[in-house]
């Protein structure tokens, strides 16, 4: 096949199968899971790989499904990701009883990474490329349910909250040289493309402020650790006017529990807040300020503290040379003039650890309605939001690899990690 011939191709498969590939992103919108509960949606996959004839292995990170197509030995593996797992949004019109909703748009990662499949597995273009794909669904994007994924550490199941994070640590991206993936833009129904946007890192923290039980009627004899908490959050407050704005420093604390009854002094007071920033410097600058706050309170007013603090996500720093590749392919299909360049996603995603160790992408698609996480988000444009990453993702996967895999080795050697995985697992563990 020439090069032209082979875009034909991946284009008829997407048409010929499109019906079958907005079914499977509806049918995960109405079944959604949380981070390593995603068992139905993991079930899904297998079975649509299983139908391509594709072999895969299971579980990684507890849900997460791996198959690969081709076997070209020393030759390079690009990686075409979907995330799992549902945000809570009880009010979203697709909301599970626990809570569970596709408010953040991961039902089109998995359709539009699967739809990616089928194109390059119904095309027969393998023959003509360079290398190997992998199709890769994984869990627990979203930080969230901490008290249940401490369960799951407790038992030994995983080691980390993230599901990227997770999946590092048990070697699943070791045979991976690069990786991409889209997410759904917000308010954004028309079909353009964002690229080159950011994302920020964060820490989370878990503080627990203890002061002395008393009757409420008799406060004198005790500590109040919610005065505490309420100075604590204050003095976080006071700090906002010394973040530098390129910082992007972003602090939101929730109290988890205020006290047990209200006639009684609180003597167990919890907070959790992320601190979140544009770079791990700023992070480190951001949480020494909520150190000083929170320590300065607990002083104030005779409490004591305990801070927990748990490895959230690392900036996203995308590589240049796979994202130009992209890019092209996109310009090819859409048009540069409906790619839009700098918008960018200021929320959190492992995929930020995965770019820290290996070329990695995630620009952004529209075909989306509404704000992130909230209960107005939805798919405005089926075809936009399903069909269109598909496309671009496997047009992209066979431009690194066509003409024995020549973009992909640029790409590769045009590459400094910003760590070893020796490093980033050491940051992992605090060392």
């Amino acid at each position: 096949m020439s090069s032209e011939q082979i875009k034909q191709a991946i284009a008829q498969a997407i048409e010929e199968n499109k019906d079958e590939i907005i079914r499977i992103g509806e049918q995960i919108l109405r079944h959604p899971e949380t981070g390593y509960r995603e068992e139905k949606t993991s079930l899904l996959v297998r079975e649509t790989f299983e139908a391509l004839g594709l072999s895969y292995s299971y579980p990684h990170a507890v849900t997460g499904v791996k198959a690969t197509l081709g076997n070209k030995a020393n030759a390079p593996n690009v990686c075409i990701i979907g995330e799992l797992d549902a945000v809570k949004c009880a009010a979203h019109p697709h909301a599970a009883t626990d809570g569970s909703a596709h408010a953040c748009g991961h039902h089109a990662q998995i359709a539009a990474m699967l739809g990616a499949a089928i194109a390059l597995t119904k095309s027969g273009v393998m023959e003509q490329l360079g290398g190997n794909i992998t199709f890769f669904a994984v869990p627990a994007e979203e930080f969230i349910e901490l008290e249940y994924r401490t369960k799951l550490r407790e038992m030994g199941k995983i080691s980390y909250f993230g599901g990227k994070q997770q999946l590092i640590a048990e070697g699943a991206f070791d045979d991976i040289d690069m990786a991409m993936m889209l997410h759904a833009q917000p308010n954004a129904p028309e079909g353009k493309v964002y690229a080159a946007g950011t994302n920020l890192g964060f820490l989370a923290k878990n503080i627990t402020l203890r002061g002395k039980a008393a009757h409420g009627s008799t406060p004198y004899e005790g500590t109040n650790a919610l005065n505490a908490a309420a100075l604590a959050i204050l003095g976080i407050h006071a700090n906002r006017e010394t973040f530098l704005d390129e910082d992007k420093i972003r602090i939101h604390p929730i109290i988890t529990k205020g006290g047990d009854v209200v006639n009684s002094v609180p003597d167990e007071v919890c907070i959790e807040t992320y601190v979140r920033g544009a770079t791990f410097a700023a992070i480190q600058k951001g949480n020494a300020a909520v150190e000083r706050a929170v320590h300065g309170a607990a002083d104030m007013i005779g409490a004591k503290v305990e801070i927990d603090d748990i490895p959230g996500y690392l900036p996203l720093h995308e590589s240049e040379g796979l994202l130009k590749v992209f890019t092209d392919c996109t310009g090819e299909v859409i048009g540069k003039d409906n790619i839009i360049y700098g918008a960018p996603l200021t929320g959190s995603s492992d995929i930020g650890d995965l770019s820290m160790i290996m070329p990695t992408i995630q620009p952004s698609i529209g075909g989306f309605d509404g704000n992130l996480h909230a209960s107005e988000f939805t798919v405005a444009d089926p075809e936009k939001a399903y069909l269109l990453p598909a496309k671009l993702m496997a047009l992209t996967a066979i431009a690194l690899l066509e003409n024995d895999a020549m973009l992909a080795k640029n790409v590769l050697n045009g590459f400094t990690p910003d760590m070893t995985k020796e490093e980033y697992m050491n940051y992992l563990k605090g060392e």
